[in-house]
């Protein structure tokens, strides 16, 4: 059985990442969780050495739980392309370089794909919950769609404006903050983690 957090307890969401931070808040809300980010504790993000999502997600966690002393809350998520054989994946922010530019991370993924029809993407989210005793609950979710180009909206954060999710018209880029949310891989991500670990 997982264990489970408490509403009002806190709640370290271990990144630096402001986009993932204002999703995470959204997403939290509701459950009376009280959040505080790794930057604004001042810790430092760990060397993220692991081949996939789980692994890279369970590092940084237990990180931030051993230096705060608080659960954690850590998320590892990319963008996968199929014709890159899942690249950028584990690699999609470095693909952005040191200033964390996405308009050069996208632009690498259209010049690589080059003049191939396949349009096959997808985005994962993996959630790992960490406690400072070394417990660990992980959760995955993982949202189906295809890739466009040019980038179309200025919304979400990443590699949004060249994603379009299965079955709608708009990238998450076009996309309200509400509507990413009712089918985006972080949040299926955590309402798996929410339905076993909280209450």
């Amino acid at each position: 059985m997982a264990r489970r957090l408490t509403s009002g307890g806190r709640l370290v969401l271990a990144t630096h990442n402001k986009g993932k931070l204002a999703e995470f808040a959204a997403l939290l809300a509701p459950f009376g969780i009280q959040t505080v980010s790794s930057g604004e504790l001042g810790l430092a993000e760990p060397e993220e050495p692991a081949p996939d999502f789980v692994g890279n997600a369970r590092i940084k966690a237990l990180a931030a739980t051993t230096a705060s002393g608080a659960p954690a809350l850590a998320d590892d998520s990319g963008f996968c392309v199929a014709a890159l054989g899942g690249a950028p994946g584990v690699h999609s922010a470095r693909w952005a370089g040191p200033t964390k530019d996405f308009d050069l991370a996208m632009a690498r993924v259209q010049a690589e794909l080059g003049a191939g029809d396949d349009s096959r993407a997808w985005f994962v989210s993996a959630l790992c919950l960490a406690w400072p005793d070394g417990h660990t609950e992980t959760f995955v979710g993982r949202a189906e769609g295809s890739l466009v180009w040019p980038p179309r909206g200025t919304g979400g954060f990443g590699y949004d404006p060249m994603f379009v999710p299965a079955g709608g018209l708009e990238t998450y880029g076009e996309m309200n903050a509400e509507a990413k949310h009712a089918t985006s891989h972080r949040a299926r991500a955590l309402q798996a983690l929410l339905a076993a670990c909280v209450g």
